[in-house]
């Protein structure tokens, strides 16, 4: 089969990004379902900048999701580089290649003796969060009346796993568990803080943990460590009038349950989960959002192959009934082809709503149970 060379179908579209998820919460008519390919360093790529160039440069940042949103016309802007903000902004090592995604180069900290020297973060002061606050102002300023911008925030597991290293938090947990609590009692604060800051910008945290995952820690230790920290994070965003998606890596059907209880009001589906299971799990209870795979899809199939992937989510998630948001598994490779990023949403914009089922009895598509 030949590679489709995909034309951006706007003209299909009559909602705004914000009036058609507005319309889509009440459950009232849209055009189509909301379309998420959760975009981070590829937008560098779209204004032809390296991702280094990032770093301390809240105007480039905004300029390349800004441009990013115009040129693919999704549902939401999640403003990111990496997860590494919020730990190096309370004195973790992180490097930055010149065009890779920044990786963390040393912890904060080496022992436990050494938690009570950590301080949490001012979000106004520190590290990179500054840019990442211009950056999420200046893409408010520039198109915030018609879709929503998210910042990413790093939670609060997660984060203390940045600042004494993984592993060592991972061991932390059966040896030391009053260290643990000690160092997700800091991340936390900062995690507040942070939040505060975006929402007072008028953006949206958006979470990420990925350490909480399954492939990492057991539902025990995810709700023994993670959970209590989490909640009062999310708390606090739903105090501010805000809804909050969730996304954690990885296998995680072992503690949907608990991300709902958390608060969670949407949760990012992995692709190393089941968006079927999720729905008959949990659908009931919360939104889900996913799943085509970022890597074996997104990056390496051609648009035929995102096609079809996005067709198989439709048709297991969209009578989901909390709602479903088309995405991507997690954050897109930096060098996914533009293609890919078309044709998963101009195949949301094909299928439109409410749904033909006839558009999602082709050959190759599995429809829900």
């Amino acid at each position: 089969m030949t590679t489709t060379m995909y034309k951006p179908r706007w003209d299909v579209e009559t909602m705004t990004p914000i009036e058609r998820l507005a319309a889509y919460n009440r459950g009232e008519a849209v055009d189509r379902l909301p379309c998420v390919p959760i975009v981070g360093n590829t937008a560098a790529r779209v204004i032809g900048a390296k991702i280094s160039q990032f770093r301390g440069n809240g105007k480039l940042l905004a300029r390349a999701h800004t441009e990013a949103y115009r040129l693919f016309r999704y549902d939401i802007i999640r403003i990111f580089t990496d997860l590494y903000t919020q730990a190096e902004a309370m004195g973790a090592s992180v490097h930055y290649p010149d065009d890779e995604t920044a990786y963390l180069a040393a912890p904060a900290i080496t022992d436990v003796s050494e938690i009570d020297r950590l301080a949490p973060a001012e979000p106004e002061r520190d590290g990179n969060l500054p840019h990442h606050l211009e950056a999420l102002q200046r893409t408010l300023d520039a198109v915030g009346t018609e879709v929503t911008v998210t910042a990413a925030l790093t939670c609060p597991f997660t984060n203390a796993s940045f600042l004494i290293g993984a592993e060592t938090l991972v061991r932390l947990t059966l040896r030391n568990p009053e260290a643990v609590h000690k160092l997700c009692e800091v991340s936390l604060e900062t995690s507040l803080r942070y939040a505060k800051a975006i929402l007072d910008a008028g953006g949206v945290p958006s979470l990420t943990d990925a350490m909480s995952s399954s492939t990492v820690i057991s539902p025990r230790q995810f709700k023994e460590f993670s959970f209590p920290y989490l909640k009062r994070l999310i708390d606090y965003i739903h105090s501010r009038g805000k809804t909050v998606t969730l996304h954690i890596c990885g296998k995680t059907n072992r503690i949907w349950d608990l991300m709902v209880e958390a608060g969670a009001d949407c949760i990012s589906i992995d692709n190393d989960a089941d968006l079927l299971e999720a729905k008959e799990k949990v659908g009931h209870k919360v939104r889900l959002m996913g799943n085509v795979k970022p890597s074996e899809t997104m990056l390496q199939g051609r648009p035929e192959d995102v096609r079809e992937a996005v067709l198989q989510c439709i048709a297991q998630a969209c009578d989901s009934p909390k709602g479903y948001i088309v995405a991507s598994g997690c954050s897109l490779p930096t060098e996914t082809p533009f293609a890919n990023i078309h044709a998963m949403v101009d195949t949301v914009r094909e299928v439109g709503w409410p749904i033909d089922p006839e558009v999602l009895r082709l050959p190759g598509v599995a429809a829900g149970r």
